[in-house]
């Protein structure tokens, strides 16, 4: 990464970075540019037919359940013709 993309960058940021922040910041950059490029040399997973989180499938059928009784609430509840009514809104 050179010295312009990192002070565009820290301008897009508005960061005030002085020339020795800006070429230490470069130099921080490219290390971490370096050691992440490892992973470009790394097996791909796929191949092997590995994965470290199970897949399966999560959906289920939907079903109408309650868990209270719909008609012991609404004695409790304040109702206008079988509805309940909430506050007023604006």
């Amino acid at each position: 990464m050179d010295i312009e993309t990192v002070r565009n960058v820290a301008k897009l940021a508005r960061l005030e970075l002085s020339d020795e922040e800006l070429q230490t910041f470069c130099n921080d950059l490219n290390d971490i540019l370096e050691y992440l490029s490892m992973l470009d040399e790394a097996p791909d997973v796929e191949c092997f037919g590995f994965n470290p989180i199970p897949v399966a499938d999560v959906l289920r059928e939907d079903e109408v359940g309650y868990d209270v009784d719909v008609d012991s609430l609404r004695e409790m509840l304040t109702t206008y013709q079988g509805w309940v009514r909430g506050p007023r809104l604006s």
